[in-house]
């Protein structure tokens, strides 16, 4: 009797693991949904006319670029356009309903829309602006108040 409990027990697992077989090759062959369960980062466009790089070395590469440039700037006192975080700021910019620029606080601001898609922190508003210097903005993008939190500390002026 133990005998056929446990061909009974050994067939019916069998049976389990091909219908899980069966499943999963079922799953991998359908086509493709166009809309993914996760929401992509919507990204705006920049205001400015070029990036300092072509989009996809810049997706790469943007934190060994600030790194190289905050030890330049820090260590070497090398201050120079390409590749600053005022740069980078002043041409991706986000505005709100008030046409201010939002700040990193807001899960609307440029960098936060990818960052909080990867889930990877971003500590450079610690220290820096998250919003753009009064002035850079195109005249659409103006509002009647001033911009909050400006990164005249470091001397750098990009247009």
């Amino acid at each position: 009797m133990t005998l056929r409990r446990a061909t009974i027990a050994a067939i019916t697992v069998l049976l389990v693991y091909l219908a899980g077989l069966a499943v999963v090759a079922w799953a991998t062959e359908q086509e493709p949904v166009d809309s993914s369960r996760v929401p992509l980062p919507d990204i705006t466009e920049p205001q400015g006319e070029s990036c300092a790089e072509d989009t996809d070395f810049i997706r790469r590469n943007h934190m060994s670029l600030l790194k190289h440039k905050r030890d330049e700037t820090v260590h070497e006192g090398i201050r120079t356009k390409q590749f600053s975080l005022k740069g980078c700021i002043n041409c991706h910019v986000v505005t709100g309903p008030d046409k201010l620029p939002v700040s990193a606080a807001s899960p609307d601001h440029f960098c936060r829309s990818c960052h909080d898609y990867a889930a990877v922190k971003i500590d450079c508003f610690q220290c820096h602006s998250s919003t753009p210097e009064p002035g850079v903005l195109p005249a659409d993008h103006q509002a009647d108040n001033a911009l909050p939190g400006s990164l005249g500390a470091h001397g750098i002026e990009c247009k």
